[in-house]
């Protein structure tokens, strides 16, 4: 009950909540007379409500300690104290006229509390320490004025008790709808802002917001995780092992692919390139070794880029490093692929490639295609060699070098030339991962 705090970035444009309708009146069993002595009582607290005001006060100071911090303003809990127990007491009076105004003021009391993120329970106590307050001062008056009588409002009880329990009810209500509204707002703007981030449309006014909200400082050093998860692609692992224990890692899918932007801690600069220096390739290193990726899933992992603007670079790279294609429950870094990398950059020029070095091998029937294609294979894996190439392949190196004569043959090319075997080793990428 203090000054309402300023509204974050989650509470613009939040629509207040509508106070639902009221419910019918519960049928008093209290006769005529006992009514009146309590519409009397009522009466006369009404000169009493800023005394009780301030009794009512100490007594939330002294039992939730919530209102003792030094954030809330101690003329606004007065005031909203005062004009509750107001409305509340004219309520007894003139339940009818004033039935609306009271439950009008304890919907905002719940909406406005909830704004300002104060404990629910602790508005619910103090709610129900005033009206504890006035229910006992009701009965001192009542006894000054009728000693005999005063015992008759044992029969009011259940409805004043009624009345505070709708009351609280609707305090606890409203501040509900206002508690859902902030945090779908505030989930709403965590997922543009980081979708911006990623996608590139992120502007520098944006990175403050972005730090407060995602907890990312904008120059921070960051690699980004693609994730691609045939199973279940909303799924997103999180590097909760090993030496990459406790790194900020922000989500965001889309399209059956999830991102992760990763905090890997503060950089003291770079060459101005916005990429980390060898320190930063190590911390990319850790965070492959320690992600825990699903079942069948595969990812690639970005460089380490610096700054908040540099998050969509990162975003691309690590795309394109799962564009070519890890094997399954394998995280794949940039620099591992980059033959890979530059054929899915480009698949025109991959596919071109791939036809001009691997043509007449890819014209052969499908028996002679596979057993060529998977020999060209198996002997770059070997490094040239033709004996480790038939182990590879369970054959004799003289089998091996009479299917590399072969593919000589076909194509015209010599692999005793370094670049025509750097081209044969980018049209085999450009086949598998454009034409699979």
């Amino acid at each position: 009950m203090g000054r309402p705090a300023p509204r974050r970035s989650a509470d613009r444009g939040r629509t207040p909540p509508r106070m639902p309708a009221a419910r019918p009146p519960i049928r008093s069993r209290a006769d005529a007379e006992t009514v009146a002595l309590l519409h009397r009582t009522a009466r006369a607290l009404i000169e009493e409500v800023p005394r009780l005001t301030d009794r009512i006060i100490t007594l939330m100071k002294e039992r939730e300690p919530v209102y003792r911090s030094p954030p809330l303003d101690p003329h606004e809990v007065w005031r909203e104290v005062h004009d509750s127990l107001s409305h509340n007491v004219r309520s007894l009076v003139r339940p009818k006229e004033t039935r609306e105004s009271a439950r009008s003021c304890a919907w905002r009391i719940g909406t406005d509390r909830a704004a300002q993120g104060f404990p629910l329970d602790a508005l619910l106590h103090a709610y129900r320490i005033g009206c504890t307050v006035v229910w006992e001062r009701l009965l001192e008056t009542a006894s000054k004025e009728d000693p005999l009588g005063a015992q008759a409002l044992v029969h009011v009880a259940a409805d004043v008790w009624n009345f505070v329990d709708e009351h609280c009810t609707l305090v606890a209500t409203a501040y509900q709808e206002v508690e859902r509204q902030l945090s779908w707002h505030r989930e709403n703007r965590y997922r543009i802002i980081v979708a911006a981030l990623l996608d590139g449309t992120a502007r520098v006014t944006d990175f403050p917001e972005a730090e407060e909200v995602l907890g990312l400082p904008e120059r921070g050093r960051y690699a980004v995780v693609a994730l691609e998860d045939t199973d279940a692609p909303a799924r997103a692992p999180h590097p909760v092992t090993g030496p990459c224990a406790g790194l900020r890692t922000v989500w965001h899918t889309a399209e059956g692919i999830a991102h992760a932007i990763v905090l890997l801690g503060d950089s003291d600069g770079d060459g101005g390139d916005g990429y980390g220096d060898d320190g930063d390739g190590a911390g990319v290193e850790r965070l492959v070794r320690g992600l825990e990726l699903p079942p069948g899933a595969r990812a690639g992992v970005s460089p380490a880029v610096t700054g908040l603007a540099a998050v969509n670079t990162a975003r691309r790279l690590a795309d394109t490093v799962l564009r070519t294609r890890p094997a399954a429950g394998e995280a794949a870094l940039l620099e591992e692929r980059y033959p890979e990398a530059l054929v899915v950059s480009s698949p025109d020029l991959g596919t071109a490639l791939a036809d001009r070095v691997l043509g007449p091998v890819l014209a052969l029937e499908p028996a002679d295609r596979e057993l060529l294609l998977t020999t060209l294979a198996a002997w770059l894996e070997a490094a040239g060699s033709a004996r480790r190439a038939g182990e590879l392949l369970f054959c004799h190196r003289n089998t091996v070098l009479n299917r590399l004569r072969r593919y000589e043959q076909l194509t015209g090319r010599s692999l005793d030339r370094p670049r025509e075997v750097m081209e044969l080793s980018l049209a085999l990428s450009a086949h598998r991962l454009l034409t699979s």
